[in-house]
């Protein structure tokens, strides 16, 4: 027994609206107020990560040393006097040949040392591996109060009190620690593989290490670098404590130069602070590219 559909059919000369078809949104593509939030809230934060910067800057043009006070009055008398001032007035030359040698050398001996020791725990299995590493991770415990006075005793009895390479030391131990378990991630990431292929190769351990590996490492190396840079850029309190002569002085022990007991040109300040910014600019200019590229990119092409 059969059954017979029945459709009704439309009048004749009567036609259906065609359904309109809704828009497709593809797979990761967001919708236009969605994109606009977005957007809202990445300038939002971009322009509260300027506004410092540049309100620093506009004092730094300011003439007098109370012009913070009434920021406004500085519209009318810009000048650029307070640069000149402090490029040929003040021991400022000094006081970058001071930090680029010992920032830039606490950065290669910090990095060097940070990455064979990271290397070495990744890859060699020795008796109390383990526990160097905690030990490394114990070191930041400590603050820069209780350091300051055994290193002081330490420096004194090896007689660089005072000397670029005792400041650059004391920041190795600062960067140090850190950078070796940030090195020790990135080299436990490399594919153990390859070093095998390097020893297949006839390279000795070091010609691995050096040849094959920190190529490979060149992202770790990029944010060990930075981070030692930064960190002994910055520093205050063991540069004010372990350099005692003027022309020695760091730019952050320099800037404090212009704050005295009763005064303080903060005028000054404002612009040695913007020149000081250009230093630490540049270098994160030269190894930004490095920051966030793929850590075994390398090691996987062709």
């Amino acid at each position: 027994m059969s059954t017979t559909t029945v459709e009704t059919s439309a009048p004749a000369g009567e036609r259906r609206p065609a359904p309109t078809p809704g828009k497709v949104r593809h797979r990761g593509e967001r919708s236009r107020r969605a994109s606009l939030a977005s957007h809202a809230v990445l300038i939002l934060a971009s322009l509260t990560a300027l506004f410092p910067v540049a309100w620093l800057v506009f004092l730094s043009l300011g003439p007098d040393k109370d012009d913070y006070l009434h920021p406004g009055r500085i519209w009318g008398k810009m000048t650029l006097d307070n640069y000149a001032f402090v490029l040929q007035d003040t021991s400022f030359f000094d006081w970058l040949k001071s930090t680029l040698v010992v920032v830039l050398g606490a950065t290669l001996i910090g990095v060097i040392v940070a990455a064979s020791t990271g290397y070495a725990v990744s890859r060699m299995r020795f008796p109390g591996y383990r526990k160097l590493m905690w030990v490394l991770l114990v070191t930041q415990m400590f603050p820069i109060a209780v350091l300051i006075v055994p290193m002081y005793q330490i420096l004194s009895d090896l007689q660089l009190i005072d000397s670029y390479l005792g400041l650059i030391l004391v920041y190795c131990t600062t960067t140090v620690p850190y950078c070796a378990w940030l090195m020790k991630g990135y080299f436990d990431t490399i594919p153990f593989e390859i070093d095998e292929a390097g020893r297949v190769d006839g390279l000795t351990p070091f010609g691995t290490f050096a040849r094959l590996i920190l190529p490979l490492a060149k992202p770790g190396l990029a944010v060990a670098a930075f981070y030692s840079f930064l960190t002994a850029f910055g520093e205050v309190a063991f540069a004010s404590t372990f350099m005692l002569s003027d022309d020695k002085y760091t730019f952050a022990v320099g800037l404090q130069t212009f704050v005295s007991e009763h005064d303080a040109q903060r005028n000054l300040m404002a612009a040695t602070a913007v020149l000081i910014a250009i230093p630490a600019a540049l270098f994160f200019y030269l190894v930004q590219k490095n920051l966030v590229t793929g850590l075994t990119a390398g090691g996987t092409k062709g």
